[in-house]
């Protein structure tokens, strides 16, 4: 599939692509959007930034255009993605907008998102909390749903909303076509799609069919009470903008600041912001204003800044998963990438469920990896002045 001429789309749809500079269907577009055409439900994998975005509004504004009383859901796990999504539907349907949108998520303004559903919104887009609050205020009603997508299923049961999705079902008639989208399709993913899905065809976008990512990883082995000089010596090596993921919010505010009283530009993200200073703080970096974001997972998804130079794990994740999608933020449509994490001894068992992940060679001084596979990562030992060992300092690409 070459272009998108194929899949019958409507002028409109076809300028708002070229004028988006997506000229070419991706892998997961390709095998999804004809399925989708065709009502299937499908459960699919595949990666971030793999476009699976548009593989699911495309069918869903083709779907809803043909019959006129009915309207899609689409649950994304991230207040992020969900206006990430949101922005992708406006872009699609240019100025002449002929389905209306509803955006329900948690920290924006309650008015608002009353305002929209009164206009009889044909997608709703929204986080599962937010959309659960709003049926049991009765302000929402499901039943008119005939389209409904699931993304990032794996990480809204991470986020544990799984309790949400199950009450949503509650409210959806039986009668849909639905499409789920998870990174990876763990035995908990299989469960969940079994509970939603009806004979779904299942679509598998394997690393080999992507474009690799050119990012390069660094690795530094280091105690927990260096991290901070560290950084400062990380950032002022390091040029254009940059994402710092830490563990906590406590931890993300208070870095942020000392950060700001050392003079870099630096703003943070975390999930007990407003919705309106999150998008403030994004907005700030998508237009360079600010360089250095300091986010928890919260913006690990979801937040599609292609400028992104460099991603500095100060605290590894939980998830290896995360990890991924972590430094999936640098490296960005072709770009090249950096990606560097500090590695404490207590985090040492986390580096090795991630290389386990990754698939590649762990060892106690710390072992190394990367996305790109064919080559082996190495690892020295750099010597302060005087002949005094530096902590080990692994790299590979």
């Amino acid at each position: 599939m070459s272009d998108f001429t194929q899949f019958k789309l409507s002028p409109e749809l076809l300028k708002s692509l070229e004028q988006m500079q997506i000229t070419a269907p991706t892998p997961i577009q390709q095998e999804t959007i004809p399925l989708a055409i065709e009502g299937f439900d499908i459960l699919a994998s595949a990666q971030t930034g793999s476009g699976k975005t548009i593989a699911y509004l495309l069918p869903a504004i083709l779907k809803l255009a043909k019959d006129p009383q009915s309207t899609a859901l689409i649950l994304a796990p991230t207040r992020e993605l969900a206006a990430q999504v949101h922005q992708a539907l406006m872009k699609l349907q240019g100025n002449a907008a002929s389905l209306k949108a509803a955006l329900l998520i948690g920290g924006a303004s309650m008015f608002n998102q009353l305002r929209d559903l009164r206009k009889k919104p044909r997608i709703i887009i929204g986080t599962p909390g937010r959309i659960t609050d709003h049926l049991m205020r009765r302000t929402l009603s499901l039943g008119s749903v005939r389209f409904l997508i699931i993304d990032e299923a794996d990480r809204m049961l991470d986020m544990g909303f799984g309790v949400q999705l199950d009450k949503i079902a509650e409210f959806l008639p039986q009668t849909r076509q639905t499409l789920m989208f998870s990174a990876t399709l763990p035995p908990n993913i299989v469960k969940l799609s079994n509970k939603y899905l009806r004979d779904p065809k299942r679509v598998s976008i394997d690393s080999s069919k992507q474009e690799a990512p050119k990012i390069k990883q660094d690795t530094l082995h280091i105690s927990t009470s260096e991290k901070r000089a560290k950084l400062t010596q990380e950032l002022d090596q390091r040029q254009g903008s940059i994402i710092i993921f830490v563990k906590t919010k406590r931890r993300a505010e208070s870095l942020a600041e000392e950060l700001r009283e050392k003079e870099y530009s630096a703003d943070a993200i975390h999930g007990d912001l407003s919705q309106r200073q999150r998008d403030r703080a994004i907005q700030g970096f998508r237009n360079s204003k600010c360089r250095i974001i300091v986010a928890t997972d919260v913006a690990a998804r979801g937040l599609d800044i292609p400028h992104v130079m460099h991603v500095i794990n100060y605290d590894l994740p939980d998830c290896p998963e995360d990890y991924v999608h972590r430094i999936g933020r640098t490296g960005r449509a072709g770009a090249e990438g950096f990606a560097m994490s500090f590695i404490s001894p207590e985090e040492r068992h986390k580096w090795r469920a991630i290389a386990q992940l990754l698939k590649i060679p762990f060892t106690d001084q710390g072992g190394g990896g990367r996305l790109e596979p064919g080559r082996r990562p190495y690892s020295s030992q750099r010597r302060r002045p005087g002949g005094q060992k530096r902590a080990p300092y692994n790299r590979f690409r």
